[in-house]
């Protein structure tokens, strides 16, 4: 019998919990033709693998993050791996769509890695320190939506579609036998009822603090989306990019994050969330004035569009760790919660600034709205992390290592 962890996790642990749970969204993405023609149906019903589960993966973060308040992290995590991995299975073996959709469906109970490992650092240490380490998990956050779908298509290249759904249930037994041997609970003060846990909610929900972190998170996401949704219209009917080189171009931004993240996880201990926060939004704010301007010069180069975008990618992997812990730190006891609303409220936030962008894109205005709304999105989350900035100055909390101090209840921090 495997040998049943009680200790907290080491990073490699959460790390490859975390990818497993970004990787799971898109990497089967190139197989999705090949699946409607096995089915024989439209691409548009196997398409709701992706979309569908985006929207299961937002509500189950609802759900989860309050029940590993309640009931702890290493049940809940160990919980959603085993469902994964028999969902796969599911994937594997279907017959028809319905099938594969609805197994397809069951394996958003992955999304549990992503939402409790950043409940786990919170847990762990401090929230500076947490800051860091969510900085070094946001690496693989951004190296696994990279690799993911080149991974998938040479399986189903090789192997066929299916060959994804052997790799998903392999790869979720070996992250469950990881996590049985080295995650133990770190949740050491769970709420001893349901109806204790949502007495202590109103507290979070009216904190200026949370909101203003979560905020940070929803806006500096809504730019990442406004990219997805517009940068593939603009870069072909602007400049005629062929589908390969705009893959290539895409993961500008995506590298951008990868550095940002690098140097959050190298900072955040010695600076405030806020000082993070805000010098993230800066780097988004200026490249993106700067590739503006070049347009309205007349400057109309493809490194010009690129190279704003991949300054929104730095700016967030710096701003993203400082506010996903500080929005946890708020109500320590509600760590679970917090992540889980903030993370779907990113999410939807994100699909909605997609969509707006992609409504207002037309081959005539070009690449105005698209840099317009992600300059709107960067500001506003500059906005959101300066009102944070400035609560902590009028507060001014005693210990400076953690400068997202509990809420007090009386004044609605």
């Amino acid at each position: 019998m495997l040998y049943s962890a009680t200790s907290p996790p080491r990073l490699l642990t959460l790390i490859l919990l975390s990818a497993l749970s970004v990787v799971s969204l898109n990497m089967f993405v190139a197989s999705l033709s090949n699946i409607a023609a096995e089915f024989d149906v439209d691409y548009a019903l196997v398409n709701l693998s992706i979309a569908g589960y985006a929207a299961m993966t937002a509500t189950l973060q609802l759900i989860i993050g309050p029940m590993s308040d309640r009931f702890g992290r290493r049940p809940l995590i160990l919980a959603g791996l085993l469902i994964f991995i028999l969902a796969s299975l599911g994937c594997l073996l279907a017959d028809n769509i319905w099938e594969f959709l609805f197994f397809r469906l069951l394996q958003g109970a992955i999304t549990c890695g992503l939402v409790l490992s950043n409940a786990v650092v919170r847990d762990m240490v401090s929230t500076k320190e947490a800051a860091s380490l969510l900085g070094y998990l946001a690496m693989a956050w951004a190296v696994a939506p990279m690799l993911g779908p080149m991974l998938g298509g040479v399986l189903d290249d090789f192997f066929g579609w299916r060959a994804s759904f052997i790799t998903f249930a392999g790869s979720g037994l070996v992250v469950f036998a990881l996590c049985w041997i080295d995650l133990g609970e770190t949740n050491k003060t769970p709420s001893g009822t349901f109806v204790k846990q949502f007495q202590a909610y109103p507290e979070l929900f009216r904190s200026r603090r949370f909101w203003g972190y979560a905020l940070c998170m929803v806006f500096s996401t809504g730019a990442f989306y406004a990219f997805l949704g517009g940068v593939p219209f603009v870069a072909k009917s602007m400049f005629g990019i062929s589908t390969a080189a705009l893959g290539f171009y895409i993961g500008t931004i995506t590298a951008g994050f990868f550095l940002g993240s690098f140097l959050s996880g190298r900072y955040a201990k010695r600076y405030r969330l806020t000082t993070m926060m805000i010098a993230g939004r800066l780097v988004a704010c200026t490249g993106l004035t700067v590739g503006l301007v070049l347009f309205w010069s007349g400057i109309e180069h493809v490194v010009a569009l690129f190279g704003a975008c991949a300054c929104v990618g730095i700016g967030n992997g710096i701003t993203m760790p400082g506010s996903s812990a500080g929005a946890m730190s708020v109500r320590p006891k509600l760590a679970g919660s917090a992540s889980g609303l903030s993370g779907a409220l990113t999410l939807g936030g994100g699909a909605v600034m997609a969509s707006i962008t992609g409504a207002l894109l037309t081959e005539e205005n070009g690449v105005y709205p698209l840099l317009g709304m992600m300059l709107f999105s960067s500001l506003m989350a500059l906005i959101a992390a300066l009102w944070v900035f400035r609560i902590d100055q009028m507060d001014k909390p005693a210990d400076p290592d953690n400068c997202a101090k509990p809420v007090d209840p009386s004044n609605g921090d």
